[in-house]
């Protein structure tokens, strides 16, 4: 069994490769590098590649079928970045990754409070020696409405842990989950809209729910709303949020996640201009959070991850289904 792993971050990662490729008997090459049309050239006689968050477009893997790969594994939970239409035409077996809610579910939380207390703006007019109390009195969480949009896996531990805190909690969800019913009240869409003073989304990006936050579902929520994305940045309308925010709609938003983050994103950008207009319109908000897609980022999350590329390159190689294969 040979696996190729791209994207590689030996600083975070070695510790678990070194460990599942010995454990489960895996011959692996790493790179940092992302795939490309020229690199993947290297995989022929290799069973499954590994990636993070690279495009994987229907040119390339149609390269790579005739390479002989049979696998592509993402170390992250959302797949929306390979074509899996394409991928399943050719016989190629997609699998992703999944790891603790409670990393994504605290985050959020965590921006929650941020959001509230306004603590970037009372951060910055700290350092530069501002003390004074102006500008920064902010709101309780306790006595907020939160509305939880999805309550899959985080959503619902994102109530749980919300349930602590004495606040009234919103839920919607195609599927209701009698868990959460524990702790919430599942109400429609346009009900937790317009009457949750935070909203914190957690749906997966499908086809469907492209912008599922757009210009009218803005407008259906209450003024002053704070909204809070740490599921997957093409569920937010950007630019309908930047006029919001400038209209005063929006109170304030706290975004782990953006449109168009590719090529951004994990990125050591310093002193070269952004591939990214909206973002920088979005960091001159002071109202605003933007943190660099790492509301997972914990060393569990990690551990998890390569866990499951190990797990899936091993189920395909022995003609088992992987218990984390992306469904046909």
């Amino acid at each position: 069994m040979k696996l190729f792993m791209y994207n590689y971050r030996g600083f975070e990662e070695k510790q678990y490769v070194d460990y599942y490729s010995k454990e489960l008997g895996v011959e692996v090459t790493t790179t940092a590098d992302s795939p490309t049309m020229e690199n993947i050239e290297q995989l022929a006689g290799y069973d499954c590649m590994a990636i993070i968050t690279t495009p994987i477009d229907r040119t390339m893997l149609t390269r790579l079928k005739e390479l002989g790969v049979k696998c592509v594994a993402t170390r992250s939970i959302g797949v929306n970045h390979i074509d899996i239409k394409a991928a399943h035409e050719l016989g190629i077996i997609v699998c992703n990754a999944s790891y603790p809610p409670d990393g994504v579910a605290n985050f959020a939380i965590m921006l929650m409070l941020m959001s509230c207390r306004k603590v970037i703006p009372i951060m910055k007019k700290a350092m530069m020696q501002d003390y004074t109390l102006k500008d920064k009195k902010g709101k309780e969480l306790s006595i907020s409405t939160i509305g939880v949009l999805g309550t899959g896996r985080i959503g619902r531990t994102v109530i749980k842990h919300l349930s602590g805190f004495g606040c009234k909690i919103l839920a919607y969800d195609v599927y209701e989950n009698e868990e959460v019913k524990q702790y919430a009240t599942y109400v429609d869409k346009d009900t937790l809209l317009a009457e949750s003073d935070i909203i914190t989304i957690h749906v997966p990006f499908l086809e469907e729910n492209y912008h599922f936050i757009g210009e009218e579902e803005l407008n259906k929520m209450k003024d002053g709303a704070i909204l809070i994305n740490t599921a997957r940045g093409e569920l937010v309308n950007t630019s309908a949020l930047i006029k919001a925010i400038e209209t005063g709609k929006i109170g304030a938003a706290a975004l782990d996640v953006l449109e168009d983050e590719v090529g951004l994103y994990y990125h050591d950008l310093i002193e070269k201009p952004l591939p990214n207009h909206e973002r920088a319109i979005l960091a001159s908000f002071p109202n605003v959070i933007l943190t660099p897609h790492v509301a997972f980022y914990t060393e569990q999350s990690i551990a998890a991850m390569v866990q499951c590329t190990f797990e899936s390159c091993v189920a395909v190689c022995k003609g088992e289904k992987s218990p984390h294969e992306w469904p046909m």
